[in-house]
């Protein structure tokens, strides 16, 4: 019994330990819906869990990067949230579809109208963003996340390759490679060629049809000319027994 205890409060313990030591998990993080390839335009959710117990997030404040300024930067409207775009000049100006672009959106706040994120709940922060660099693998955006005890979380630390996880990480978009041709063929294709197998297949069966249709007639007509010429053999067989049995009499 004294073993099971001192087992069981040394496990305890250490979970207490593991509790206090380990960073957080559940922090503001960033991802694409679909894919955020090189070149093109995605959708992006900034992620946004309640990390305390007695307190609501009211404000997220994200910094876009300034390095792959974003030409064009789109929120959608999320209810019960007030958002708020700023936009800074740039100090090289961008070409977006044949115009030179002076300025970039820099930041994108978005502040809670009412409870905002209640502890044990996460919010989407959805934006649309364009165009996506070409010479990058990845995208940071540093975030501020505001407790409503007035509380500042600071996730801006930049992970880096080959190390552990920093305590407060900065959301970090993962660019994919953009396609060859552009664009994704799939559904169209694959509905094409199943109509032309379906249709293919339509076809060889009203020949196969037609083939036995033909077979069919052709083994019918056979049949009755044959069954004409046995009722005629057959006649004349039976003619030929009465007249035998005639001579016999006579004789």
């Amino acid at each position: 019994m004294k073993a099971s205890r001192i087992a069981a409060a040394g496990a305890v313990a250490g979970v207490a330990v593991l509790a206090v030591s380990t960073p957080s998990f559940a922090h503001v993080s960033v991802q694409p819906e679909g894919e955020a390839a090189k070149g093109g335009y995605a959708v992006v959710d900034f992620k946004v869990p309640n990390e305390r117990d007695n307190a609501s997030t009211t404000k997220l404040e994200v910094t876009f990067p300034t390095d792959h300024p974003l030409a064009s930067v789109m929120p959608q409207p999320v209810e019960g949230w007030d958002v708020k775009v700023t936009t800074s000049k740039l100090d090289k100006p961008l070409e977006m579809h044949g115009k030179k672009i002076d300025e970039a959106v820099s930041k994108v706040t978005w502040t809670a109208e009412g409870d905002g994120i209640e502890p044990g709940f996460f919010q989407k922060f959805p934006v649309s963003v364009g165009t996506l660099p070409e010479d990058a693998d990845e995208l940071v955006f540093k975030a501020l996340q505001t407790y409503s005890n007035k509380e500042v979380v600071r996730w801006i630390e930049v992970p880096q390759e080959g190390q552990e996880e920093p305590e407060y990480p900065a959301p970090v978009l993962t660019l994919s490679e953009a396609s060859e041709d552009g664009h994704s063929h799939g559904a169209a294709d694959d509905d094409k060629a199943s109509d032309d197998a379906a249709a293919a297949e339509n076809a060889s069966a009203r020949t196969s049809a037609s083939d036995d249709e033909g077979d069919s007639g052709g083994t019918d007509t056979t049949a009755r000319v044959l069954g004409v010429v046995g009722i005629v053999v057959g006649a004349a067989g039976v003619a030929y027994g009465v007249l035998a049995g005639r001579r016999r009499t006579t004789a």
